[in-house]
C-alpha cells in the first residue's frame, strides 16, 4: 500500500477513535440521580435544574427500560439525566400554578472563612412577576425548612374591603402581596416554599392600590369554590397532602390575613395558634418578638399592642397538620392601618419581619 494511503488511513482511524472517545466521554459525563419517594419525572428534572418541557423526551429516551407502571419512576432506582443537569444538594421549591420552579444550591468549603457558604444562584420564578422573577439564593440559613404560605380569601371571595378615597382595598389582594413577598425572601435563604394560594397574573406588585380580581387558584391548580367551608377545606387538604410528602422535615404553615374591625379601630399585627400546638405557639411568639423589637427600634414613641393568643377554632389552625400560625396584619378599614398596606415598602417590611421571626424559630430548634 502506498505511503500516502497508509498515512490517510491512519489519520481517518485516529479521527474515528477520537470521535468515539469524545462520544464515550460525553455519555459517561452525564449525571445520574436516584428517585426518591414522591418523585415524578418532572420533579426529578426540576430538582436538577432541567426544564421538563425541554428535557422530558430526552429523559424518557435514555431511560426507556427503567420505568415502572404508567411510566412512573421507581423509588431507589438510578436514572441518567440529560445534558445540562446540575448536582442537587439543597432544594428550594416554589409553586407557580402547575409549574414548580426549583433551584439547587451547591455548598462549598471556603478555606478563608471556614464554614460552608452557598454559591450564588439565580432562579426564574414567573409567579413573582416580571420585575421580581429572578431570585438570587443568598444563603442556606433555611435549608431543610418547608413552609406553606396561604393568603386569606381569594377567587370569588375578596375578604374584607376598605375604602381608600374613591378606591376599594380588598383584603385578599394585600394579604397575597405580603405573602408572595415573604415567599421570595424565604427562597432567597434556601427554604422550600409552597404558595397555597396563587395568582397567575399579579406577581409582586408595587402599586399603592392593588386591582381586585377573581382569578386566584389553590395549589396545585384548583379553582377556588364559592362556599366558605369548601374553600377552607380545599386549602388544608392541599397543605396536609404536602405535609405527608415532607414527613420528618421541619414544616410550618402560615395563614396571612388582613382584619376588618370597625373603621375607627387602629390595630397592630396579631398572631393566633392552636392551644395544643407547642410548636405553633413558639412560632407565633418568635414572630411576635421580632415585631416587638422592630417597633421599639423604628417607632420608639409608640406602644406595640399586637399579641399571641389561642384561636383553636379557626379552621386552618384546627385542621392543618403542620404547626400553624394565623396572622392578622391590620385593619383594612382604618386610615392609619391602610398606610401599612398601600405603601409597597411597608408590605415588604411586613414580609421581612415575618421572615426574621421564622428564621429565629428555625435556628432555635
Amino acid at each position: 500500500m502506498p505511503i500516502k494511503q497508509i498515512a490517510l488511513r491512519t489519520s481517518i482511524l485516529t479521527l474515528l477513535l477520537a470521535l468515539s472517545t469524545l462520544a464515550a466521554f460525553g455519555q459517561s459525563s452525564l449525571l445520574e440521580a436516584v428517585a426518591m419517594p414522591g418523585d415524578g419525572i418532572y420533579t426529578l428534572l426540576r430538582r436538577h435544574g432541567l426544564n421538563p418541557s425541554e428535557h422530558l423526551q430526552k429523559f424518557v429516551e435514555i431511560n426507556k427500560d427503567r420505568f415502572g407502571k404508567d411510566n412512573g419512576l421507581i423509588v431507589g432506582k438510578t436514572y441518567t439525566l440529560p445534558e445540562g443537569a446540575i448536582l442537587a444538594e439543597n432544594t428550594t421549591v416554589a409553586t407557580d400554578n402547575t409549574r414548580v420552579a426549583t433551584v439547587e444550591t451547591k455548598t462549598r468549603n471556603d478555606v478563608t472563612a471556614g464554614p460552608a457558604k452557598v454559591s450564588a444562584r439565580v432562579l426564574e420564578m414567573p409567579l413573582f412577576g416580571e420585575k421580581y422573577a429572578r431570585v438570587e439564593v443568598k444563603s442556606s440559613k433555611l435549608q431543610g425548612a418547608v413552609y406553606y404560605l396561604s393568603s386569606g380569601h381569594g377567587g370569588p371571595d375578596p375578604g374584607a374591603v376598605g375604602k381608600y378615597g374613591s378606591n376599594d382595598l380588598a383584603e385578599d389582594e394585600y394579604a397575597y402581596d405580603v405573602t408572595i413577598r415573604l415567599a421570595r425572601v424565604l427562597m432567597e435563604h434556601g427554604a422550600t416554599v409552597y404558595m397555597i394560594v396563587q395568582d397567575p397574573d399579579d406577581g409582586i406588585r408595587d402599586e399603592g392600590v392593588l386591582k381586585m380580581d377573581r382569578d386566584e387558584m389553590v395549589y396545585p391548580n384548583r379553582k377556588i369554590p364559592l362556599n366558605h367551608s369548601a374553600r377552607l377545606r380545599q386549602r388544608t387538604e392541599a397543605v396536609n397532602g404536602l405535609y405527608l410528602k415532607h414527613k420528618g422535615a421541619y414544616q410550618r404553615m402560615l395563614a396571612i390575613h388582613v382584619d376588618s374591625r370597625s373603621e375607627s379601630q387602629n390595630i397592630d399585627v396579631f398572631f393566633y395558634h392552636h392551644e395544643n400546638s407547642k410548636d405553633g405557639e413558639q412560632l407565633a411568639k418568635n414572630i411576635h418578638q421580632t415585631f416587638t423589637n422592630k417597633y421599639k427600634r423604628y417607632q420608639p414613641n409608640r406602644d406595640y399592642s399586637g399579641n399571641v393568643t389561642q384561636r383553636s377554632s379557626l379552621y386552618v389552625i384546627k385542621y392543618s397538620n403542620p404547626p400553624t400560625v394565623f396572622i392578622e396584619l391590620g385593619n383594612i378599614r382604618n386610615v392609619k392601618d391602610q398606610r401599612r398596606f398601600v405603601i409597597a415598602d411597608n408590605r415588604q417590611a411586613l414580609a421581612n419581619w415575618i421572615y426574621e421571626g421564622l428564621l429565629s424559630d428555625y435556628t432555635s430548634q
